[in-house]
């Protein structure tokens, strides 16, 4: 039966179809195998660079330990102590967004080769991911949205910790205290907790760390002994554990403010600058980024591209591993001007006369940097892994900014000069179009950082209640 089959096949090949088409199936196998062989060709060919990058990066994990060791015998400047926590070298090749500023600044990927890739994709043009929906729930949240904050009187022995302050806020974290004393000002706050979408606890942890008679070590106590007191005098944190109730701190310090309340900081809306997806203590799904932001006096300049003469700067302390890592790769570089110390010019004319400024990875993942850049108009680059950035799930932070793996530095400058001239305006036209929500205003307006604060806190609303009636809130 089989011998019958194949005689059957071969007759049906012999006699039913013309030479020209036996010839195809001959050739077939043959061309396959040519076209595979020039495909591997193209591919090793156009891949030498990521080799090259990797060998420098290699390089540079193997040489950062020494570099961090020995930097006090070849710089001048004193190193701040720091502590590290975290592992800047998990998954340093599987970011999909670095692993596309690679390929746009090397030329490697194959899709470029083709034409098959637009390198100004229209997705990250757009400064939010939807700003129509944003809009219209922005509207709602300005109309509706309630706060009820815990009272406390001026002759509060603490009244400096709970209360806004009288005097304008400066400093480096200024953002806590100026949200407390802008929503004490506004339409937000209601006095019927019953109509309240959240409750505020007014505790500054920057006031906290400053007052003698609490102290950093005392931060944990204060906040355990606080919820203890409104648990026992308002039944509002009861009805759900504390999820409708939130706090605002922009120091670092903030992260052990509920170390001996720790089902509390599970369930409580957490406000802060210091927000890294390293620690379990911050979820962004339940918790928010609060920009950091030096306040800065009068109208944001706005200086031309053509202006710009510097590629990229950075003036700070030498508090990080990163930080160290970007002065010895860039400290003599004429193109991105590595500063560490006090600089002898006025810090705002290198954010102007650049059109790169470096935001790097300090004690936390936050400065005010990132607000200096934006008010500058300077495209930010984010030197900070698992920061979690302001705002994130409203703007498209890939349309203003650059981020970068600490594992790039060394080819940094690369990086830069592989975004076009219209790409590089796309960026700052997004930065100049966003840095409103990265301002604080007294009184408040429409858009800044504190309404946007507001409509982060909006979103994370929506926990169900058991509405108190008037006999049952002084139980």
């Amino acid at each position: 039966m089989g011998k019958q089959s194949s005689s059957l096949v071969y007759q049906i090949f012999q006699h039913r179809f013309p030479a020209t088409f036996k010839g195809f199936f001959y050739f077939l196998p043959i061309s396959l195998a040519l076209t595979t062989l020039l495909l591997i060709f193209i591919y090793i060919s156009t891949t030498a660079n990521v080799t090259k990058t990797h060998s420098q990066t290699t390089l540079y994990l193997q040489t950062l330990p020494s570099l961090i060791n020995n930097i006090d015998q070849t710089s001048n400047l004193p190193i701040v102590p720091f502590e590290d926590n975290e592992d800047d070298n998990d998954n340093l090749f599987a970011d999909p967004s670095r692993t596309a500023r690679l390929s746009r600044a090397s030329q490697w990927l194959l899709g470029n080769i083709f034409g098959l890739i637009d390198g100004n994709d229209t997705n990250n043009k757009e400064a939010y991911h939807d700003g129509d929906i944003f809009l219209q729930d922005y509207k709602q949240m300005n109309k509706s949205l309630k706060i009820y904050v815990y009272p406390h009187s001026k002759d509060d022995p603490f009244a400096n910790v709970l209360l806004p302050p009288d005097t304008d806020c400066k400093g480096n974290y200024a953002s806590e205290l100026m949200f407390k004393k802008a929503l004490m000002e506004s339409h937000f706050v209601t006095k019927d907790p019953n109509e309240a979408h959240l409750f505020y606890m007014p505790f500054s942890i920057s006031s906290m760390r400053s007052d003698p008679r609490i102290d950093v070590h005392g931060i944990p106590d204060f906040v355990q002994n606080y919820i203890s007191n409104i648990t026992l005098k308002y039944p509002y944190w009861n009805r759900t554990g504390g999820a409708d109730h939130f706090y605002v701190a922009c120091h670092s310090i903030g992260k052990i403010a509920f170390k001996k309340a720790f089902v509390a900081r599970l369930n409580v809306i957490q406000l802060v600058c210091s927000s890294t997806y390293f620690p379990s203590s911050y979820l962004p799904h339940k918790d928010a980024s609060l920009p950091q932001v030096w306040p800065r006096g009068g109208d944001p300049p706005n200086l031309l591209t053509s202006q710009r003469k510097r590629l990229a700067f950075f003036a700070g302390a030498v508090n990080s591993p990163v930080r160290i890592a970007l002065l010895k790769v860039w400290e003599n570089d004429t193109e991105i001007f590595a500063h560490f110390g006090r600089l002898n010019t006025p810090y705002y004319e290198q954010f102007l006369g650049s059109k790169f400024c470096i935001h790097v990875k300090g004690f936390e993942v936050n400065t005010a940097r990132v607000a200096d850049a934006l008010f500058y108009g300077c495209v930010p680059i984010i030197l900070a892994n698992h920061y979690d950035l302001p705002f994130t799930d409203i703007l498209n932070w890939k349309s203003f900014s650059v981020v970068v793996h600490h594992i790039d530095i060394p080819v940094l400058k690369k990086i830069l000069q592989g975004i076009s001239n219209e790409e590089f305006a796309m960026l700052q036209s997004n930065a100049l179009r966003v840095r409103k929500h990265f301002q604080w205003h007294t009184p408040p307006i429409d858009f800044d950082a504190f309404h946007m604060s507001m409509y982060e806190l909006w979103k994370r609303r929506g926990v169900v209640r058991v509405r108190l009636t008037p006999s049952m809130e002084f139980m």
